[in-house]
């Protein structure tokens, strides 16, 4: 997060000096012309973020699962749980691409848990 040093105009001037969220004095030319600098595209601490996030480290752990058969019904339920919250989270976002992937793949996975009980 960037915050202004200076309160006077509501207009940063190229030459003015802000300071960053970690206490680092930029120039807004310095911001505008750097090619290191990138703020994120996404808000954070949104439930949202704390979905995904939460969706991920699920289908991370399900792929620590892969390959080894005694734990493949573990592998299936954390996939099934991070897939799920991956596809609230691309509801929430409205994104079509992600919708379908994760809605596909959770109609996989749920076919895969029925197939096992059977």
């Amino acid at each position: 997060m960037v915050r202004k040093t200076t309160t006077k105009s509501t207009e940063l001037d190229s030459n003015q000096i802000i300071t960053t969220s970690k206490g680092k004095k930029l120039s807004v030319k310095e911001i505008e012309n750097s090619t290191r600098i990138y703020k994120s595209a996404t808000p954070k601490h949104t439930a949202d973020w704390y979905i995904k996030w939460v969706a991920s480290i699920l289908i991370l752990t399900s792929m620590s699962f892969r390959g080894q058969e005694e734990f493949a019904t573990y592998d299936l339920w954390f996939s099934t749980a991070g897939v799920s919250l991956w596809l609230v989270v691309s509801l929430i976002w409205n994104d079509r691409a992600l919708i379908m992937v994760n809605g596909v793949g959770l109609m996989l996975l749920a076919k895969n848990i029925v197939q096992s009980f059977l």
